[in-house]
């Protein structure tokens, strides 16, 4: 099996090493194997779940249901359905947000129409 050390993975997701390192100690990446000298080995595998956990940290999903998350990875295929509905009601929140965010558009389309008029009539 290929495994990746922190530095490698740290580059290769643009997250600083510190940020592993809390990542692991906060229960969101568990399992991280250590070579003999006590080095982070990250597998293919604690890499797909490093993917999970970046795309959960920027779609604001909280700190604690991102570890259950993980902690429900760990305990295996029993917890399939509350993944699935977390997954589910986060996806909901994600385009509650959108719908949100995006009813603010005209107002920030109105003001660069109103410092573009401006500008020119200068």
């Amino acid at each position: 099996m290929k495994y990746s050390s922190i530095g490698e993975v740290s580059a290769t997701f643009n997250i600083p090493e510190s940020a592993l390192r809390y990542y692991e100690k906060k229960g969101l990446l568990p399992l991280i194997e250590r070579d003999d000298a006590g080095r982070r080995l990250f597998s293919e595998r604690q890499i797909g779940l490093l993917q999970a956990v970046v795309c959960f940290k920027n779609t604001h999903m909280p700190i604690k249901d991102i570890k259950q998350y993980m902690a429900w990875i760990v305990e295996g295929d029993a917890t399939l359905q509350h993944r699935l509905d977390m997954m589910r009601e986060h996806k909901q929140r994600i385009l509650e947000e959108i719908a949100s965010l995006t009813d603010y558009l005209p107002a920030i389309d109105e003001k660069i129409e109103r410092y573009l008029k401006q500008i020119e009539e200068e």
